[in-house]
């Protein structure tokens, strides 16, 4: 097994991207792909997602993260089958390999919910330190559970920072202050946007009276150390579930599972 072979097992044929939606990848550093996830999937998830937060209560998202002021869960790929579209879908898998160049694996699969008042972070990039444009190690996938509105805590962006070679702690007077070419994500339940870690982002205020819902499928190089570590924390059942080729793509094939 190699990615091109898992990649074709799992439907990627090269025409899931435009060439308009690669260049606006390259040069914006986030892409938008609507209506990935139907009302029924979307429904589903958020019932699931409600049952794991409650019943792992001061515990959810320890494997990976907890954040003050949101509801964070991890390591979801052992929690249900139904979490298996963020790491197989043909689209997102494409644009993983349009970015990472066919060399990724899935370093972490999480949930952030942003409640009322709270989500607000800094501008910061998915890695430690500034790159040379183009030499990326990670690239994000945000999966919309509920519409990203103005006031519902959207992500924030700045366009194009991913090709400036710079560290927004190392810029920034304030990285928690508005950044002047800065942009709110927005868009409705459904969508997947595909963004280049290395770009400069944050989560912002929820203003809402309501939860503000996503999912991460967050890729890194194979030659690089996951969030989570896949192979450590697959568990027997998943394993025998997923094909040769998802393993491949968690970078456990070959487990003692």
């Amino acid at each position: 097994m190699d990615m091109q072979q898992a990649l074709r097992d799992l439907g990627v044929t090269g025409t899931e991207l435009s060439q308009a939606q690669k260049q606006q990848l390259d040069h914006d550093g986030f892409l938008p792909l609507p209506g990935v996830l139907a009302p029924a999937q979307i429904e589903a998830i958020t019932r699931r997602l409600h049952d794991l937060a409650v019943e792992e209560g001061d515990s959810a998202g320890k494997e990976v993260l907890q954040e003050l002021g949101t509801v964070r869960l991890s390591d979801l790929v052992n929690k249900d089958p139904m979490f298996e579209v963020c790491f197989t879908h043909p689209k997102v898998l494409a644009a993983m390999s349009h970015v990472l160049r066919e060399n990724f694996k899935l370093s972490s699969l999480n949930a952030r919910a942003a409640l009322p008042g709270q989500g607000h972070q800094p501008l910061h990039v998915d890695w430690p330190r500034a790159i040379e444009p183009g030499n990326y190690y990670v690239c994000n996938s945000i999966w919309l559970l509920d519409d990203f509105t103005p006031g519902n805590g959207p992500t924030r962006l700045v366009p194009g920072s991913h090709r400036t070679g710079k560290y927004p702690r190392e810029e920034l007077p304030d990285p928690a202050a508005p950044h002047p070419q800065e942009v709110k994500l927005l868009g409705t339940a459904g969508t997947v946007v595909i963004f280049n870690s290395h770009l400069w982002h944050g989560g912002t205020r929820n203003d809402t009276a309501k939860p503000r819902r996503v999912l991460h499928s967050y890729f890194c190089r194979r030659d690089q150390t996951q969030q989570l570590n896949q192979r450590q924390y697959i568990r027997p059942e998943t394993y025998r579930r997923l094909s040769e080729s998802a393993r491949f793509i968690l970078d456990v094939q070959g487990s003692s599972q």
